[in-house]
C-alpha cells in the first residue's frame, strides 16, 4: 500500500495531494482547492510570486493609456527586470536557473522561479527578500516544490502549439536575448567545462589550441558547447573530433590510407575442407 501511494505522489491519479502544486507550485483554487499543498521547509528554489509586471498586462501590446507599445520595448523592459533580479539574486548563491512566467492566469502572471545550487542558498536569499519592495509592491517569496522544470513548463507553447493561450495551467516561460544569457550564466557553464575537463585525462589536441583566439569568441565557443553538451550532440562530436586525432596529436588525413595493406581474402569451403584433409594426411605421415 504504500508503495502504491508513493507511486502516484503528485499525479493526476492522487487523490490526496495536488498534482499541479507539486508540479508547478501554483494552483489555479489556490486556498480552496480540495487537495493538499504541501508547501516545503526547505528547497533549492525560490517563487516570487506576481513579481514581473509587464508594460502590456491589461491588454496585450497596448499601455494601461491604450496606446500600442512596440514588442522590442517590452523586450528590453523585460530583460532589464531579468538582469535586476538576477543580479540581487546571485549575491546569495549561485543560481541553476531564473524563469519568468509570461501566463495571464491570476495564479501565475508574473511569476518568477529561482533554482540556487545549493537549498543553503536559497535559504539566505529568501531570509534576506523578507519585508523588501520592489517597483513600490512587496515581494511576496516562498520555497517552491518545483525542482524539474521539464514537468512544469508546456511543451506546446515552446513548439508555438498551445491552443490555451495565456491561460495555460503549465508554465510559459518568457524567453531572454541570447547575449543577455550568456552575459549571465556563461561563468556558470565555463566553470562546469572547466570541472568536467580537470576530471578527464588532457587531450593534446586541446592544448594545440591558439592563445591568439579573442576573449569574446572564446566566451562564445564556451557557452556554445555548453548546450550542444547538454542537448547530446556535444559528446558525439567530441568523441569524432578525438576519433580525428592519432595518439601522439598528429592529425590524421580523413578517407584510408593507399600504403594501408588490405585484409587477406577468405578462403571458401571447400578450399578450407582440402586444406584440413591435407592437415590430416601431415598428421598421419608424422605418426608412422
Amino acid at each position: 500500500m504504500a508503495e502504491h501511494l508513493a507511486s502516484i505522489f503528485g499525479t493526476e491519479k492522487d487523490r490526496v495531494n495536488c498534482p499541479f502544486y507539486f508540479k508547478i507550485g501554483a494552483c489555479r483554487h489556490g486556498d480552496r482547492c480540495s487537495r493538499l499543498h504541501n508547501k516545503p521547509s526547505i528547497s533549492p528554489t525560490l517563487l516570487l510570486c506576481n513579481m514581473y509586471q509587464r508594460p502590456d498586462m491589461i491588454t496585450p501590446g497596448v499601455d494601461a493609456q491604450g496606446n500600442p507599445i512596440d514588442p522590442e520595448r517590452i523586450q528590453e523592459d523585460f530583460e532589464d527586470f531579468y538582469e535586476d533580479i538576477f543580479e540581487e539574486l546571485s549575491k546569495h548563491g549561485d543560481i541553476e536557473s531564473l524563469h519568468v512566467c509570461d501566463n495571464l492566469a491570476d495564479h501565475m502572471i508574473g511569476n518568477v522561479y529561482v533554482q540556487f545550487r545549493e537549498e543553503e542558498q536559497a535559504a539566505r536569499a529568501l531570509q534576506a527578500l523578507q519585508g523588501r519592495y520592489y517597483s513600490g509592491r512587496p515581494i511576496i517569496a516562498e520555497f517552491s516544490p518545483v525542482t524539474d522544470f521539464r514537468e512544469a513548463t508546456c511543451r506546446q507553447f515552446e513548439e508555438h502549439s498551445c491552443n490555451r493561450g495565456g491561460y495555460c495551467n503549465f508554465m510559459h516561460v518568457k524567453q531572454v536575448g541570447r547575449d543577455l544569457r550568456r552575459k549571465l550564466f556563461g561563468h556558470l557553464h565555463r566553470h562546469r567545462r572547466s570541472h568536467s575537463r580537470s576530471s578527464r585525462s588532457p587531450s593534446p589536441y586541446r592544448h594545440r589550441r591558439s592563445s591568439s583566439r579573442s576573449r569574446d569568441r572564446d566566451d562564445d565557443y564556451d557557452y556554445d558547447y555548453y548546450y550542444h553538451y547538454r542537448s547530446g550532440s556535444g559528446s558525439r562530436r567530441s568523441s569524432e573530433r578525438h576519433r580525428s586525432h592519432d595518439s601522439d596529436g598528429s592529425r590524421r588525413r580523413r578517407g584510408r590510407s593507399r600504403s594501408r595493406s588490405r585484409s587477406p581474402v577468405r578462403e571458401g569451403s571447400e578450399e578450407r575442407r582440402a586444406r584440413i584433409e591435407q592437415w590430416n594426411r601431415e598428421r598421419e605421415a608424422a605418426q608412422v
